[in-house]
Order: structure tokens, then sequence, then C-alpha cells
């Protein structure tokens, strides 16, 4: 032993070294598990502007109240989360109370709320010490309409709608059905797109997964269902869904699903993909009353006589180049056709769907086709990129209602139309929620009703200092 070490103290230095080897081990682990957490829990797809770096913030959510911009959640201590204690962290997450103030519910809180405490630590560390600082202003804030902007409002929506616990460890650990519960309810909150709003524009708990509208597009019944929800599925149809975003003869992953795919469930395990599987089996069947067949279940399109149509068909994509028509087979054969077929079902590999067993064209509504025409199709899978050019800048509303209509009546359901105001409502997000369409006017009223209060008692306290100085 070195003569300058006291006895004993090379045998305390040689016995920490090991320790300090330990700790760094777990914390490395620990970094690796929040990655995976944050994975599942979607964070990415909201948190990164398309072409941004990595939870830098500004990704635009659009809500039925506004445009509502991510915020940076990367380690700056400028402009993320770099100086957020974990405490204050997990009540953010869990909560929706940022030390900021108010989050508002498009970050699912509702949902992390049952967030295990050993995810959220592992959590923590990840995106304190296992992600780069964005050291990046903001280009945009969110800017709600009154009486939205006033973010202390939460605080009521919280007391009556924010109500989770933490699951425990027994729930959240790996295998069946219970960790496909965790993942469902808790970390892919796939219950704040897929549930029903109520007038408070919180959960429906008594229609869970039965579906709902989002920003134009349509998120599916998740129930057990066999015509409405995903009873007439097979299990290895739903995890290929989940992993790739494409289950052939079902449906296919656009909009905000596809971005699901993309940057969360395509990285999940095999187990967790499985355990997910198994849990959906259990959701209680919610019927939609106006679906009488499941919408995969037009399996062959209609034929069309060619002598019938007014103009000559083009079969190049070029043929949009003068987008003047509103001919709907014309528009096909010039948009679609190249690569979904002249038939419909789409190319032998399935990497360009059919549009018969499609649940886009065969279900009880068109909002999902309408708004794949408008948007396009872009997700990333473990076996490639999936692409459908978006048509919104090429057709007008009246040439997109035109294209669905057809498809609509000759590869699904023919009892749905689509007008070109339905085109320009979807575009606009959909038919807004009755709390945004009254909350303004009442607002307003409130402020009126106020203002004259307050008129009132100032008349009333001149009226009575006036009568007073005369005594």
């Amino acid at each position: 032993m070195p003569r300058y070490l006291a006895p004993g103290l090379g045998l305390v230095i040689l016995t920490a070294i090991p320790s300090l080897a330990m700790a760094q081990a777990s914390t490395e682990d620990l970094v690796r598990q929040g990655a995976y957490i944050a994975r599942a829990a979607d964070c990415m797809a909201c948190h990164t502007n398309p072409g941004g770096k990595s939870y830098g913030g500004g990704y635009v959510i659009s809500s039925p109240l506004g445009d509502i911009i991510a915020t940076n959640i990367s380690p700056s201590r400028q402009y993320g989360i770099g100086n957020w204690t974990e405490t204050q962290f997990s009540r953010a997450v869990r909560e929706g109370v940022a030390p900021e103030g108010h989050l508002y519910p498009a970050m699912p809180y509702t949902a992390y709320s049952g967030i295990s405490d050993a995810d959220i630590h592992a959590l923590y560390l990840y995106f304190t010490k296992g992600t780069k600082p964005v050291d990046l202003p903001p280009e945009r804030h969110t800017a709600l309409p009154f009486p939205f902007n006033q973010r202390w409002l939460m605080a009521g929506w919280n007391l009556l709608y924010s109500t989770g616990k933490p699951m425990s460890a027994a729930t959240t650990a790996a295998g069946g059905t219970q960790r496909g519960e965790y993942l469902v309810k808790v970390l892919a909150h796939c219950s704040t797109c897929h549930t029903p709003r109520n007038i408070g524009m919180s959960e429906d708990q008594s229609r869970f997964l039965a579906g709902a509208d989002l920003g134009g597009w349509h998120a599916p019944n998740l129930t057990s269902d066999a015509i409405s929800g995903l009873g007439g599925w097979s299990d290895d149809e739903l995890k290929s869904y989940l992993r790739d975003g494409a289950a052939h003869g079902k449906s296919q992953a656009a909009g905000g699903m596809a971005e699901a795919v993309e940057h969360s469930l395509r990285h999940l395990t095999d187990a967790d993909l499985d355990a997910i599987v198994r849990y959906l089996r259990t959701v209680k069947p919610v019927r939609n009353p106006n679906q009488s067949r499941p919408g995969f279940s037009v399996t062959t399109g209609k034929p069309v006589d060619l002598a019938v149509l007014d103009a000559p068909i083009n079969r190049s994509p070029d043929a949009l180049t003068n987008a003047s028509s509103i001919n709907g087979a014309e528009l096909y054969t010039g948009a679609c056709a190249s690569c979904h077929q002249f038939n419909g079902q789409g190319t032998h590999d399935q990497f360009y769907p059919s549009l018969t067993s499609n649940t886009a064209v065969g279900g009880p509504t068109a909002q999902n086709l309408v708004m794949a025409i408008l948007k396009g199709v872009n997700r990333a899978t473990n076996n490639g990129t999936v692409t459908m050019p978006a048509f919104e800048k090429q057709l007008n509303d009246a040439q997109v209602a035109s294209v669905a209509n057809y498809v609509l009546q000759r590869f699904g359901n023919d009892a749905i139309h689509v007008n070109a105001a339905d085109v320009t409502l979807l575009k606009e997000g959909g038919a807004k929620p009755l709390l945004v369409r009254y909350a303004q006017i009442a607002a307003i009223g409130g402020v009126s009703i106020m203002a004259v209060l307050v008129f009132v008692s100032l008349m009333v306290i001149l009226y009575k200092k006036r009568n007073s100085s005369k005594e």
C-alpha cells in the first residue's frame, strides 16, 4: 500500500470504485428504460417538429380549441426542462401542472397520471441525462382565443376530470393482460384519441375506445365488437397493424395513427405488442347503431361502364396538371389508379393497398378517406417508408368530394355521399364541440353582465356619496 494512504483507507477506496461503477451502470440502465418508456408514451411525435431537433418542441397540435404548440422538453436550462426537479417533472406529466402553470390536456396527463413511480423516475433520468439540450427559442407559443387562454381555468377542469392514480409495479410488469392495460390506458394513451368526449371535453368512459373524431380524422372503434370494433380481426392482423401500420384486408394507418406507428408502436417489443392485443380483446364491445357490417366486408369492386363517362379516361398521373374536371372516374384514373389500380385492388404485395376490404372506404364514415386524399399518407415502418401524395393543393373541395364518392360507390360504402361542404369542414378540423361553439358567447355574455354590475355598483356608490354630501 502506498505510504501516503492511511491504514485501511486504500480498502475503502478500492471498495468504493466498484460501487461507483455499479451506480453508473444502474443509472445507464434506468436511462435506457426511460428511453423505452418515452417511445411507448409517444413523446417524440408531439414534442419534435418535423425536420427539427429531438424534443425541441414547436410541433403544432390541432385541437377544437385552436392550435396548441408543443413545448421544448429537452434538458435545455433556458428553453426546456433542464432546471426542473423530478417532483416538478412528475407533477407536469401526471397532473398537468408545470412550474410555469397549467398545461392543456393535449398533453395527455389524464392518461399519464397512471404512470408508475418507477417509470416516472426512469423517464426523468432519460430526459435530463439521456437526451441533448435544444437551446433554441420557440418560434410560436400557444395562443388560444378567450376564454381558453385563461389557463387557470384548467384547475377546475382537473378537479372534475383528472382523477387518475399511478398504477402499481405489479400491474406494469412485463407479460400478461395487465401489462397491455397499462400500455393502452396509460403510456400509449389510446383513449385520448379513440374515446368520444362529453360536453365538458372529457373522455366518456361509458364509450371507452368506441371511436372519436379528431382534427378531421376519425379514430376508429378499438373495442371487441365484431361489427364496429376489432372483433373481426385476428391477433396477427392486430399486431401487424400496430407494428407496421397495415393489416392487409383490414386497414392502413394514416394521420395521427401513422405518427404513433412511426414514433412509438413499431419500437415496442413483441411481448408488449402481444400484451396490447390481449388487453384489447377484453375491452367491452360498443356497437355503432348506424353500422350493420364491418368496414372491411366489401371485398370486390363494382364494375364500371367506361362508355358512360363524359370524358375520355387519362390514365397518367399528369392528368391533374389541368385539374378542372369534377368527373370522379376521370380524377380517380388520373390521380389514384396508377397505385391502387383501376380495379381498386392495389399491388400484389399490398404496398399500395386495396380499396376493397378497407375500413377507410367501407366503414360508416368517409372522413379518413377524404383526409387521406387531402393530406396523403406518410409513415416510416421497420420495413421502409410508406407514402401517398397529398392532393390538397391540386384538387379543390368539389373535386376531392367527386373522387371520394367514386371510390365509395365502386369499392366501399355506397350509402355515403360526400359534398364539397363536407370536405371544407374536414379541412377545418371537423365540427366544433358544443363547449367550443358556446364558450366564447357565454364568456362574452359573462363579461357584459359583469360590466353592467360594475357600472350599476359605481352609480349606487356615487348616488350615496352625493346624498351624504347634501346632508
